[in-house]
């Protein structure tokens, strides 16, 4: 691996990626234009009026591409009409036709709309899910016949002046790609790279490309693996990000921002759809709000290095494959142990029933508590001493003075500030919170300190506008500097309470990136909202956890947002499911609303329920098929049987 990240230039200092300019219509994207935002229509291609419909909400929602799929040569020719139509109402945005398996129909819409998508793993490849032995003469062979089924497409683009965006998702590689180079971001890279240098060896450029995942940690690394390939071979083709599958709701959103904002940070990214499993009107807003951070970010303040720390002797591997960051277990922080939730109490008296927010719900007619699988691991209380027992599991955090009157510390610990740390005598002996700004780092006087501390978190926060890069900066300098005590991350984010709500979007979308970023780089011991606690909050904390894979704590969904191929009501269905699973805590399942998004886009998922003709339902563990033509009334229980047999079902 390069002494240097070549798939950004800088870890801390923002910059965004340069490429060349690509043409959707009149849609410039790439080069020095905006992020473009896009999504999908939900609508069956045939059905002209409903998708026009549809189509005119995404647009007045702020959508600047739509994406429509063709999966057969008549879908391909009716969106001649719907362009017609579009027109006929003064709309001009670009069309985007989704194609998988029939290159005819990509031939033919080519012809017809601004811009095709093709999946190199479904696009003239075999894709049965088999493992085959091929000879290098063998593999070239298929490279050579995929050549001859793509160029047709390529000149039809040029000849016609549409563009293309080559789309890789991971699980729906080919069974050739497999064989080589597995289900890895290298062999989603490989995949796109294959019809990428054939398109450049016919002299067409107009293309886009992505690396779609459902887990965020293989669609980051899949993407920065691309942009160091592509910079090695002096291609600077824009990206089209996303998060495959994201599912609905906050969950959805979540993994969503995580992902994408992850490479927004980095500059990296042209246009950007969020798939949710609901209307695509409702995914323009959270797209919109995942790109207007970086509007301005390159005015950010200076990101300072701390003291003896070099950016060029970086180990970026970590970069590229999950890593994590190596630290002294101290109590149940650090070392193999999961990230913990702190929750803040310290602005409000605590009351036994404000603890139900944090996941512990006080029964008082039997006198107990109970505990959710989202019960936060501390509570920071400040100077205000607990009024009542905690509950057992819970753990009390006060500012040092306080703490130091407290007369039964097993469960209590201090939290001391920077100067704090510097004139304090007394220590607990089994755990010390450290509340620093990354800017507190600079201090290389405080760092020999903080070092030479027995049991000590830190409790890391930064005020700079680029939080995620001001962070990360941070714990590559304690890791160079082998500083191995844990980190927990503190987050801060204005709240308006004249709109709440609003104020809670942004924060879950901000911190999903900001936080969600590192975790998935195996930066980060714990999350701390210095914001307060709510029940959304906590929530919002856990939903990071999981959506960055680093602890587990409810059921996952991975459901597909919908198209015109889908052959049941993905939302309704989601829905359903989530009410009957949604206690079974660690299961992966995946709602799929056809064949292109089922067993290969569900790779990551313990049972698939996937549509595989009008009411009937294949039923799927992990890739494997195991019951065909399910009628779909009763679909739902024969997947809950499966996951009793596989002794998985526990009672709600």
């Amino acid at each position: 691996m390069p002494a240097t990240p070549l798939f950004v230039e800088s870890l801390i200092r923002y910059k965004r990626r340069k490429t060349i300019t690509v043409n959707v219509g009149d849609l410039a994207m790439g080069g020095d234009f905006p992020i473009r935002i896009q999504s999908m229509t939900t609508t069956d291609t045939m059905d002209t009026k409903k998708s026009v419909e549809q189509i005119i909400r995404m647009v007045d929602a702020g959508c600047e591409l739509v994406r429509l799929t063709a999966p057969s040569m008549k879908e391909s020719q009716n969106l001649a009409n719907i362009k017609k139509a579009l027109s006929d109402k003064g709309i001009k945005v670009p069309l985007v036709a989704d194609i998988h398996f029939t290159p005819n129909a990509a031939e033919l819409a080519a012809r017809i709309v601004e811009k095709v998508r093709i999946n190199p793993g479904n696009y003239a490849d075999r894709k049965k899910f088999q493992v085959y032995e091929y000879t290098n003469d063998a593999y070239q062979a298929e490279v050579d016949r995929i050549r001859e089924k793509f160029i047709p497409l390529v000149n039809i683009c040029k000849e016609y002046g549409t563009a293309m965006r080559i789309g890789t998702n991971h699980g729906s590689l080919s069974d050739r790609i497999l064989s080589r180079y597995g289900d890895t971001p290298l062999g989603m890279v490989e995949s796109a790279m294959e019809f990428l240098r054939i398109a450049e060896g016919e002299g067409y450029q107009n293309i886009v490309l992505s690396m779609k995942a459902s887990n965020p940690q293989i669609m980051v690394q899949a993407y920065r693996l691309l942009v160091q390939t592509m910079n090695q071979n002096k291609m600077f083709y824009p990206l089209h990000l996303g998060v495959t599958e994201a599912g609905d709701g906050d969950d959805g959103r979540i993994k969503s921002a995580l992902g994408i904002g992850a490479l927004l940070e980095d500059g990296i990214g042209d246009t950007i759809r969020v798939s949710l499993t609901e209307d695509p009107e409702f995914e323009v807003p959270v797209a919109k709000n995942l790109v207007n951070r970086y509007k301005n970010r390159a005015q950010h303040a200076k990101i300072h290095l701390l003291p003896g720390f070099s950016e060029e002797k970086t180990d970026v591997s970590r970069f590229y494959k999950y890593q994590k960051r190596q630290t002294t277990e101290v109590y149940n922080f650090g070392g193999q142990q999961v990230p913990r939730v702190i929750a803040n109490f310290s602005d409000s008296k605590l009351l036994p029933e404000q603890l139900s927010k944090i996941g512990y719900v006080y029964d008082l007619l039997n006198d107990k508590w109970s505990m959710t699988e989202m019960g936060a691991d501390y509570v920071y209380l400040g100077n205000q001493a607990a009024p009542f027992m905690l509950p057992m599991g819970l753990k009390a955090i006060y500012n040092h003075k306080v703490w130091q009157m407290i007369n039964d510390k097993s469960n209590a610990f201090p939290l001391f500030n920077a100067e704090d740390l510097l004139v304090a005598k007394v220590f607990s002996q089994t755990l010390n919170f450290i509340q620093l700004n990354t800017k507190d780092l600079l201090n290389e006087n405080l760092l020999t300190i903080i070092g030479s501390t027995d049991k000590v978190v830190l409790l890391l926060e930064s005020t700079n506008e680029a939080k995620m890069p001001d962070l990360r900066n941070a714990f590559l300098g304690l890791m160079q500097k082998n500083l191995k005590m844990p980190v927990a991350l503190c987050v801060d984010y204005e709240f308006n309470d004249k709109n709440p709500q609003e104020s809670l979007d942004l924060l879950m979308l901000n911190s999903s990136t900001d936080t969600g970023s590192l975790f998935i780089d195996g930066f980060g011991d714990g999350l701390f909202f210095k914001t307060g606690s709510s029940a959304r909050v906590n929530e919002i904390a856990f939903g990071i956890l999981q959506a960055a894979r680093t602890r587990i704590s409810k059921t996952e969904y991975i459901s597909c947002p919908s198209c015109g191929r889908t052959l049941f009501d993905l939302q309704e269905t989601t829905a359903m499911i989530r009410k009957r699973t949604d206690h079974l805590k660690g299961i992966k399942i995946a709602i799929m609303g056809c064949i292109v998004n089922g067993p290969g886009e569900m790779a990551d998922a313990d049972y698939g329920y996937v549509g595989s003709g009008p009411g009937k339902i294949t039923l799927y563990k992990g890739k494997e098929v195991v019951k065909k033509s399910v009628n779909s009334d009763h679909a739902v229980d024969v997947l809950i049987n499966l996951i009793r047999e596989d002794g998985k079902w526990i009672d709600n």
